[in-house]
């Protein structure tokens, strides 16, 4: 069945009506000509997967990656990156219901600053669109950058050189897993985190990947397909650097931060310049990355999170930049006596902020709120709850996530008077 593409839906994928069926289409541009000959039910859509673009729009472009439409990770690349951040926009308006600037990420191919490599007998690589089992094989990754391509090059030398198992998912089989690239992007320093089921690794792994600061081996002790495990030993640093402007962060392989630095520049700026008072509460502080830039600007800053490692790894950024910042272990649920701060900062999780927490943001009243999200539609949800005490008055968003479907945004609640 042939038809057009009429635009594209909330996660990207191309809207096409063919009879009463709408239909689905990854990879595909407003304009397009397709035909589609199978599609899968999908959370109550129809997700085609057998089709071809047989006229293609004029509002295209050459992707930038030869994996592109196979790896699951971009889905918008051949789109011109205008029309990508125009989509965002649009998106963040229909959700949230007026209009949101989007600011465009400074780089759009090798931003990322971390990868996870599947490492199975299907390939070495990324997980083939629509599946959990498949994997797509790579020499590098274009969204990283160049020096995914010497790590992975090293890594088949050591498979090659050792033939450990490779791990089959649907079996539960083999020894390596995964790897882990992260890179400092504005300090250059390299860390690769090796992940395996337990077994023994060969004791001349480390040097394979001589020309890395941090080289780890964690081992996953579970049938969960994920990307890192127990830490089994490291050699050489046991933390990459990474800097924001004119504050250093300490990366560990298990710690999150921001997975494009140099948007995460403008982030963190964007945050400082919204916040009110000196008094500010980092609310899902991580490892401190709003809470440490804002001490090293002056600002009180007290900071809680769940993740005790977390935590710590704050603390250490804290120490490491010569401020005054405060983070502990708290759950947001359980925060207490919300007044005493001038802004609240919350970066919650894609579930949103918790209930009782926007109970007691309403009955405590600070002056205040400096929302991050990377979900406009819990945000939406928090925003006309939060509305009973409190006025939108700024909103931005930001494009963390250059061909896909995803966009952080900003928001600046201040208390009604």
């Amino acid at each position: 069945m042939r038809g057009v593409v009429e635009g594209l839906d909330m996660e990207g994928l191309g809207v096409v009506r063919l009879g009463r069926r709408e239909i689905h289409v990854p990879f595909t541009a407003p304009g397009d000509v397709v035909e589609v000959r199978k599609w899968r039910r999908k959370k109550r859509r129809l997700i085609a997967t057998d089709f071809d673009v047989v006229e293609p729009s004029p509002n295209r472009t050459e992707p930038g990656c030869p994996y592109f439409g196979t790896c699951g990770g971009c889905l918008l690349q051949h789109l011109p990156y205008g029309e990508q951040v125009r989509f965002k926009s649009d998106k963040l308006r229909e959700i949230l219901g007026f209009d949101v600037e989007v600011i465009p990420s400074p780089k759009i191919y090798g931003h990322r600053n971390r990868i996870d490599v599947v490492v199975s007998t299907a390939g070495i690589g990324f997980r083939r669109r629509g599946t959990w089992w498949d994997a797509v094989d790579i020499e590098w990754c274009p969204v990283f950058g160049e020096s995914s391509r010497r790590v992975l090059k090293s890594l088949r030398e050591f498979i090659e050189d050792h033939t450990p198992t490779l791990y089959e998912i649907r079996k539960n089989k083999g020894f390596l897993r995964y790897i882990v690239i992260r890179e400092g992007k504005f300090t250059g320093e390299l860390m690769i985190n090796l992940v395996t089921s337990e077994g023994k690794l060969p004791e001349d792994f480390p040097e394979y990947f001589d020309y890395a600061d941090s080289i780890y081996w964690s081992v996953n002790r579970t049938p969960s397909d994920v990307s890192y495990g127990d830490v089994e030993r490291f050699w050489k640093g046991e933390f990459i650097r990474e800097r924001l402007d004119d504050v250093t962060y300490l990366i560990h392989p298990n710690s999150f931060f921001q997975t494009n630095s140099y948007q995460a520049v403008n982030l963190v700026r964007k945050v400082a310049g919204l916040v009110d008072g000196e008094r500010i509460l980092d609310l899902y502080s991580g490892v401190g990355t709003f809470g440490i830039y804002l001490a090293k600007r002056g600002f009180s800053v007290e900071g809680i999170e769940a993740n005790p490692f977390a935590v710590e790894m704050a603390n250490r950024n804290a120490e490491l930049n010569g401020v005054e910042a405060t983070f502990r272990v708290g759950e947001d649920r359980d925060v207490e006596n919300l007044s005493k701060y001038e802004t609240v900062i919350v970066d919650p999780p894609r579930a949103g902020l918790h209930p009782k927490l926007i109970k007691k943001i309403l009955k405590d009243k600070p002056q205040s709120i400096v929302y991050v999200s990377c979900n406009p539609k819990t945000l939406r949800d928090n925003l006309d709850t939060l509305s009973e005490g409190y006025a939108v008055e700024t909103v931005v968003g930001l494009d963390m996530f250059p061909h896909t479907p995803h966009v952080e945004t900003v928001v600046k609640l201040k208390l009604k008077v």
